[in-house]
């Protein structure tokens, strides 16, 4: 009997090991189920940078950090050969836009279009999510106001200043559909304090309509469009504008490469005063290059 007794002993040993291996697998396995259950997977990369071409994307710059974006157009492709397809000429746009937090951005910048002064603001109020919260889609607000610049802003008239602004309201509705779509629409309101004529509205409601799709991990093609209600209180010689083109990323930098009958950079301008007529071939070549430096950095978490 004294000999059975650590054949025995072993023998309860072992079954005991692995029931306790058995408990601590079963603990793991609900501890990891109860992770997933209060775990919110958010959708990120929905466009790659915080321009689809000319309007805003729901995409932000991250908290602590500052983007120097500079915006160019050539001149049309149109103008032929003595123009060097519209390479001879430029308008450049400089702006600058920091994250407060990854919700809130403020930007400014500088257009030589109509010597233009703009400021902005973007907060992400919705998360597209999945897991612990199903949110179908990422909404964010945007406001801007421009200032022009330009002398002689109406000859014949007083030069008041509350005539140069102009302001910009927007909801952004984005849903990242796959790794390769995404889809936005973009109400927009765009208000002028001065138009040209009379006849011409101070208001103008559009309808942004924008998407990417992905090429490679580093290459995506993007389209944007944007329809204006009540065209024909806008203007004969104004259309809705279109773009097309490409995102290119390396590393800190974003280069998008377009054609645009925009020739303007701001939401005054190519909402509600785009003068390029695709059915004329008025198309403007132009590119976004956006560089990243870290001001703040975050404390690991």
């Amino acid at each position: 009997m004294n000999k059975k007794l650590p054949v025995i002993f072993i023998t309860l040993s072992i079954l005991t090991l692995f029931q306790l291996k058995a408990q601590d697998d079963l603990l793991e396995l609900l501890e990891e189920e109860t992770k997933d259950e209060n775990n919110i997977n958010y959708t990120y990369a929905t466009f790659k940078a915080t321009r689809i071409i000319n309007g805003q994307s729901v995409e932000n710059t991250a908290g602590g950090v500052l983007s120097f974006i500079i915006a160019h157009r050539f001149g049309k492709i149109n103008d032929g050969f003595y123009e060097l397809f519209g390479l001879d000429q430029a308008t450049i746009r400089f702006g600058l836009e920091y994250g407060i937090t990854d919700d809130f951005n403020i930007g400014i910048g500088r257009s030589s279009f109509q010597k233009t002064f703009d400021a902005y603001a973007k907060y992400k109020l919705l998360k597209q999510s999945s897991g612990a919260k199903n949110m179908p889609v990422t909404l964010s607000l945007f406001t801007g106001m421009a200032a022009t610049g330009v002398e002689d802003l109406s000859p014949g008239n007083e030069d008041v200043f509350s005539s140069r602004l102009s302001y910009s309201y927007q909801l952004l509705l984005a849903r990242k559909f796959s790794n390769n779509f995404s889809f936005q629409l973009s109400p927009t309101l765009v208000h002028r304090n001065l138009v040209r004529t009379p006849e011409i509205n101070n208001d103008v409601i559009a309808l942004g309509i924008g998407a990417r799709y992905k090429l490679s991990n580093r290459v995506t093609l993007n389209a944007e469009y944007f329809y204006r209600f009540d065209d024909e209180n806008l203007g004969d010689d104004t259309f809705n504008a279109i773009a097309l083109g490409f995102d290119i990323e390396t590393g800190g930098h974003v280069f998008q490469l377009h054609i645009t009958n925009s020739r303007g950079m701001l939401e005054r301008y190519f909402v509600s005063e785009t003068t390029g007529d695709i059915a004329d071939g008025d198309i403007f070549f132009g590119f976004n290059i956006s560089r990243v430096f870290t001001i703040v950095k975050k404390e690991p978490q």
